[in-house]
């Protein structure tokens, strides 16, 4: 049975192939040790920002993934570094010849495994944060102000200063705030006339403004801010509400954080692609590197030429031999029938 994808390796190529594989591994484990850095980050953004994503949003499942294959991919750089180079010499390669069939086998279906997952989450996920962040940012407008009810106080700060770290005002705009009630009850006094008119015209019952809290406000303007009665344009001198970014942030929090989040994950998932790629050549090389030297009991100076390969034999060989072991090993032997003795002679007649 012919082993599949042979390739001839004499002296020289030998020891060409374990120079490049040790480059190659460190590259490796670069490569892993930076996908470890991008998805730590992406994953600390989100904790950071999970009170306005939704709780059914799978976006989070991409940076624990990506951190397994990550580390899996430090590893197998870092002993496949070790393996290569230990090949180089006769005396340091017999302990490493237990290590590589492991590590093949762990860097294949572990690492590749992992590798493949956290690209199809970084290219299938993003398109769910769209709905995630329209969700969560709805629901932390609305619990704005319930600064007193338990699970919900600390919503106001946290909106507050997502509006003012990321300069943006809203779910999609500054209006979006004309629509909710952003002003705790606590804080209405209920014998103003204007309070209860604005209250009896709503059929939710709901207190509405057309303003907007502080942290919408641009400090970059010129003018004190104009928080409230933004839709009427005599109120306020020489504010003209189509133009409210010159006092206002012009950009809903949607946009913002979309936008930031997509481009965490394009550029996790550009790393995740050039550690796929790397991992696939350091396996492939650490194959075919193991098999050639176990044709030269481990010595890769040894005399001759030497064949490595990725299997001793082909896949529907090697299933065929399994299937007959296996038959033969369940079979029982058929038991040995005792020999036939021969019958008694008669005796001749006396004479």
């Amino acid at each position: 049975m012919a082993p599949v994808l042979p390739l001839v390796l004499p002296l020289q190529p030998r020891i060409r192939l374990a120079q490049g594989l040790w480059l190659l591994s460190w590259l490796l484990a670069l490569a892993g040790a930076l996908a470890l850095l991008c998805s730590g980050h992406l994953l600390a953004q989100l904790w950071h920002l999970h009170t306005f994503l939704a709780p059914s949003c799978p976006f989070a499942a991409l940076p624990h993934v990506a951190l397994a294959a990550g580390a899996v991919a430090l590893g197998t750089g870092l002993v496949g570094a070790g393996a290569s180079r230990a090949s180089l010499d006769a005396a340091h390669y017999p302990p490493w010849r237990k290590v590589l069939g492991p590590l093949l086998v762990v860097g294949t279906a572990g690492g590749g495994g992992l590798l493949v997952l956290a690209l199809g989450l970084a290219l299938a996920l993003p398109g769910s944060l769209d709905t995630g962040l329209e969700e969560g940012l709805g629901t932390a407008l609305a619990h704005y102000k319930d600064t007193e009810v338990p699970g919900h106080c600390h919503a106001k700060r946290l909106l507050d200063e997502l509006q003012l770290r990321h300069h943006c005002c809203g779910r999609h705009g500054y209006k979006d705030w004309f629509g909710i009630q952003w002003v705790s009850s606590r804080y209405l006094d209920p014998n103003d006339q204007d309070v209860v008119d604005r209250i009896q015209s709503n059929v939710e019952g709901l207190y509405l403004i057309d303003g907007v809290p502080f942290s919408c406000c641009n400090p970059h303007s010129p003018r004190p801010c104009l928080q409230s009665r933004l839709s009427e344009p005599h109120v306020h001198p020489l504010f003209d509400p189509r133009q409210p970014n010159l006092n206002l942030w012009a950009q809903g929090c949607h946009r913002v954080l979309l936008g930031q989040l997509q481009d965490l994950a394009s550029m996790l998932g550009s790393m995740l692609a050039v550690t796929f790629l790397l991992q696939i050549l350091v396996l492939l090389g650490l194959r075919y590197l193991q098999t050639a030297l176990e044709g030269l009991g481990g010595v890769i100076d040894g005399e001759g030429e030497t064949q490595g390969y990725l299997f001793p034999s082909g896949l529907k060989d090697m299933l065929k031999t399994a299937w007959r072991q296996g038959g033969v090993a369940d079979t029982p032997a058929p038991e040995e029938a005792p020999p036939e003795e021969a019958p008694p002679k008669e005796g001749l007649p006396e004479a």
